[in-house]
């Protein structure tokens, strides 16, 4: 049975390698490589990262294993992020980033964000994530952080 819920701490490596799995497929990056760039901080230290600081973190599980992620960090008191939204192959398009999402975008406005942004590496391997954004409602910005992503994305609460 699939359900969204609050990440555990014993989902972290999982989370991870939905991550790797994910990247590999879309973006080409070999796990190795992508730690080069992105050393996951912030999903092993979920708790600081996320929890206490105004944030939240979930999972996609699908009878006890995580297929899917997604989580909101606080940028400053008005604007929020959307971190880490990964999901298994056989697990898009079905519906559950929209389900996702729209529990994120709740817990956000709850918190009294003004304003969610996110970022994506690369326009044309991730076109259609692109699409899924812009349907929610979020439109291009400038560069608001030092990533080596390409496009930057925001919408207003």
């Amino acid at each position: 049975m699939l359900k969204i819920e609050l990440i555990q701490s014993h989902q972290i490596e999982a989370v991870k390698k939905v991550i790797f799995t994910v990247c590999q497929e879309i973006l080409g990056i070999s796990e190795e490589d992508l730690r080069c760039y992105d050393d996951m901080s912030d999903v092993d230290n979920v708790r600081s990262h996320y929890f206490d600081n105004n944030g939240i973190f979930l999972v996609l599980v699908n009878g006890g294993k995580v297929v899917g992620s997604g989580g909101i960090r606080r940028l400053s008191q008005e604007i929020c992020e959307l971190k880490r939204m990964w999901f298994l192959k056989e697990y898009r398009g079905r519906g559950w980033g929209t389900k996702m999402f729209q529990m994120l975008l709740d817990f956000s406005k709850n918190a009294g964000y003004q304003k969610i942004r996110l970022d994506l590496a690369n326009e044309q391997k991730q076109a259609r994530a692109l699409k899924f954004y812009q349907r929610l409602g979020f439109y291009e910005i400038a560069r608001y952080n030092d990533s080596p992503c390409t496009i930057f994305m925001e919408q207003t609460l």
